[in-house]
């Protein structure tokens, strides 16, 4: 794919240093539309262990349970586009739950992903994330509605913090993807500012040109090094807004804002479900019916080098970090890094599930589950951007997860699920994993109640605890826009910074828009391909 951009890719100065009075932006693309491995394991939340729920993981090669910084620097492949970046990024695996067979599973094929890493205007220095730095934001356990509703928040001023939304472009949007009076306790609710967005699972396909149902996570960009780098509950803020400038609190250290994108084949299933205003038949790993459960986690294992530079000196926006000036290390040249999962075994995409691995049951929306009534980004920030906050009920994770089994499956073609072919995950290590039953810090924690659970199952809705948040830059940034022209290869002309391209693929694809960039940092974009 060849790129030319008019603006962005000429940023190859080195930014203003002491007072950054705009947001710049670059995209971390991935080498292929597959991930690295999947399977039980989070060494954020459960490491050592087998985790709660099946997850989908991107980046360096060195990924298993007890995954540290120092293991991902020495992988032996990543499959993001920067050579020197091992880290991992995860999230929950999307399925399809077959509305004719509730008992039926089909794993949801990736479209593609994208990591959105974002430069906030500040008068703090940005710096590179420590090696190790581990983040999770979102709450996986929640089947309740946003306090703040339909929309996103990153901005503790105007609300509790939701960092977590759905984006779902269609035809038309008559009529609408959630209904117009949702409360969220039986279906999602619409961001009043997007039609094409909301909080959980909307009801209709996803028929948008080349724009499938996506999964969108921010995370907050203030570190607190007295917390630590293994410390996830309390070790991350959202920083405050003054003058138009995003300041972390004081001896915390100001990191780049992520943002994943990650776009799920549901077209694919069009033809196997009937929309009726009232139900959807998508589903997380983690049996969350909602979709407000989505949440994302982090490792970094980033040569510090490397990613100080392209904070430093690259604005290529949506052109890709590949394409910054300079890098050290250069662009990544190798094209397949897959991993066998060290846990478990990978669900093919052909395969027929009769449960959701490690049996995890499907709850929220009438289908089980018990709501805390609080709703997901609950607690009260302190508004000093020290992302401080007060939950209740004490939370503790698993020190010794449950010995689940791969749910029986058939190929696709089959009618029922087969009796045979059942295979056990394997712990290779135990370890335990403390949490705090009142956090006074971090984003967004995926917590237990139950400290002799390990299974989504058995864990009753975490309280979130609200941190702090960036303000979103309206009125400070001009609108993006992008042009796509499509010969036998894609080729883009970018008209200021840059928004997201849509995948190559070998066919046409019609003008669309769905302006994620303005939703995502106060910018708007077209594009065509």
């Amino acid at each position: 794919m060849r790129f030319a951009t008019v603006g962005a890719l000429a940023s190859v100065a080195p930014l203003a240093a002491a007072v950054k009075t705009e947001m710049t932006f670059a995209v971390l693309h991935f080498m292929q539309n597959q991930f690295l491995t999947e399977g039980p394991m989070d060494p954020v939340v459960n490491p050592g262990a087998q985790a709660t729920h099946y997850h989908s993981i991107m980046g360096g090669s060195n990924f298993g349970i007890n995954t540290r910084g120092d293991d991902l620097l020495s992988s032996n492949c990543t499959t993001t586009t920067i050579k020197n970046d091992k880290s991992n990024y995860w999230i929950p695996t999307c399925f399809f739950q077959d509305p004719k067979n509730p008992d039926s599973f089909e794993k949801v094929p990736l479209y593609y992903m994208n990591v959105y890493y974002f430069f906030e205007p500040t008068s703090d220095t940005i710096e590179a994330f420590p090696v190790g730095l581990k983040m999770l934001s979102g709450n996986a356990t929640t089947r309740d509605p946003p306090q703040f509703g339909g929309g996103r928040n990153l901005d503790p001023s105007k609300g509790p913090i939701q960092p977590v939304q759905w984006t779902c472009p269609r035809q038309s949007y008559d009529p609408p993807s959630y209904p117009v009076d949702s409360d969220g306790t039986k279906a999602g609710m619409q961001d009043p500012n997007d039609k094409g967005a909301g909080a959980g699972f909307p009801l209709y396909d996803c028929d948008g040109t080349y724009s499938p149902l996506r999964q969108d996570i921010h995370f907050p960009s203030c570190y607190n090094p007295a917390a630590g780098i293994d410390d996830y509950e309390h070790n991350m803020a959202w920083p405050t807004t003054v003058d138009g400038l995003q300041n972390c609190p004081e001896g915390w250290i100001h990191v780049p804002h992520l943002f994943y994108e990650v776009y799920w084949d549901t077209p694919s299933f069009k033809d196997r479900w009937t929309p009726d205003g009232k139900t959807q038949p998508f589903v997380l790993s983690s049996g969350d019916a909602t979709g407000y459960g989505s949440h994302g986690d982090f490792i970094s294992g980033w040569d510090r080098d490397t990613l100080q530079t392209i904070i430093d000196t690259c604005n290529a926006g949506t052109a890709g970090m590949e394409h910054c000036p300079n890098i050290p290390g250069g662009a990544n040249d190798v094209k397949d890094c897959s991993i066998k999962p060290e846990l478990g075994s990978i669900v093919a995409v052909s395969e027929v599930l009769n449960a959701l691995p490690l049996n995890c049951p499907v709850t929220g929306w009438g289908k089980g589950g018990v709501s805390s009534g609080t709703g997901s980004g609950s607690g009260s920030g302190s508004g000093s951007g020290s992302g401080s906050g007060s939950g209740s009920g004490s939370s503790s994770s698993s020190s010794k997860p449950a010995s689940s089994t791969h749910p029986t499956s058939t190929s696709s073609g089959q009618s029922s699920p087969s009796q045979t072919g059942e295979s056990t995950y394997k712990i290779q290590a135990t370890g335990t994993t403390e949490s705090a039953s009142a956090p006074t810090g971090g984003a967004f924690l995926q917590l237990s109640d139950d400290a002799s659970s390990s299974t989504a199952a058995d864990s009753k809705p975490a309280v979130t605890a609200a941190a702090e948040a960036p303000a979103s830059s309206e009125g400070g940034d001009a609108d993006i826009s992008t042009v796509w022209d499509v010969v036998t290869v894609t080729y883009t002309t970018t008209v200021q910074p840059e928004s997201t391209p849509a995948p190559l693929r070998r066919r046409r694809v019609p003008f669309h828009t769905h302006g994620h960039i303005k939703r995502a940092m106060g910018h708007g974009h077209q594009h065509q391909s």
